[in-house]
């Protein structure tokens, strides 16, 4: 079970939003490569970044600070917001993005989605965000019609490296994360799921090492990482016990 922890950019800085909303922007740091550099030293192995400027403006907004995030660590970067065209997913791909994630496209163009799955076998993933079971798109500014499964399962064949589900209605709120219908929707793929919005604590890092949520590949923690609710040692360590258990046979 991987655990990524979240940058969200907005104006160059690293914030964290509630329920999406950009008016509702709490700063944690001026600096998003510190704080890259801050999870790296943590343990993580993968770092989700969003450019939120990006995903209401249709294009990136916040190249800089990514640019500045992927010179400074080592580790793989998983990035959304904005990205809509073949020319912006080769241009993060070519600068060292490791995976990116496509949203409003998968929507708008799933065409284009499973071009590029194809021509980057690995590497591009689909961002399903929700309201209410059904498919947000524009930074979340748009509800459409289309449920949240049914978007997931027309990538089924395309080769998507995973889904990025995310609860909006928990997004930023420490609530806890909507497992019952992120379950859901992984059961309904053979694509790898990554749960997000709405982790509050270590006490959501335990229900998702219980058996039932094993078919989850990981989930994406912001809020509780910045306000303290949740402590970067303790989650990587339980994760890695149960990992180590459930390797060697051996309960925990």
């Amino acid at each position: 079970m991987i655990l990524f922890p979240a940058i969200d950019l907005k104006e160059g800085r690293c914030v964290r939003l509630v329920r999406g909303e950009m008016d509702q922007a709490t700063v944690f740091n001026d600096d998003p490569a510190a704080q890259a550099e801050s999870f790296a030293r943590a343990g993580f192995s993968w770092l989700h970044v969003v450019d939120l400027d990006g995903a209401f403006a249709g294009a990136s907004r916040n190249a800089a600070a990514v640019e500045a995030i992927l010179a400074r660590i080592d580790l793989p970067v998983q990035l959304g917001g904005g990205i809509r065209d073949r020319a912006a997913i080769e241009g993060w791909l070519e600068k060292g993005v490791r995976r990116v994630i496509l949203g409003t496209v998968a929507v708008r163009d799933p065409d284009l989605v499973r071009a590029a799955a194809k021509a980057h076998p690995g590497r591009v993933v689909v961002g399903i965000d929700a309201r209410g079971g059904r498919v947000a798109v524009e930074g979340w500014a748009e509800t459409s019609e289309m449920a949240a499964v049914d978007l997931a399962r027309a990538f089924e064949d395309a080769g998507v490296a995973a889904i990025v589900y995310t609860d909006i209605n928990r997004d930023g709120l420490l609530k806890g994360l909507n497992l019952p219908a992120t379950l859901e929707l992984a059961r309904a793929v053979s694509i790898p799921v990554i749960a997000s919005g709405g982790l509050a604590g270590l006490g959501d890092v335990e229900r998702l090492l219980a058996p039932e949520a094993a078919i989850l590949e990981g989930a994406i923690a912001g809020r509780a990482l910045y306000d303290g609710r949740l402590d970067p040692a303790a989650a990587l360590a339980l994760i890695a016990a149960r990992t180590t258990a459930a390797d060697t046979g051996v309960a925990v």
